[in-house]
């Protein structure tokens, strides 16, 4: 399995307005307006919109 990646400045900001803290996530896939995120701790999966 791939490892996730940090966010961009722009996924930042959708992460922010998904009131989630940045900092905890990891990016896995992003596509169709649609971000893959992954928590750097519990590894939990999370899909929000762009």
């Amino acid at each position: 399995m791939k490892h996730g990646l940090n966010p961009t400045r722009r996924q930042k900001i959708a992460i922010e307005k998904a009131k989630l803290n940045y900092n905890n996530w990891l990016i896995v896939k992003n596509v169709n307006k649609q971000l893959h995120i992954q928590h750097r701790q519990t590894g939990s999966n999370k899909v929000i919109a762009i």
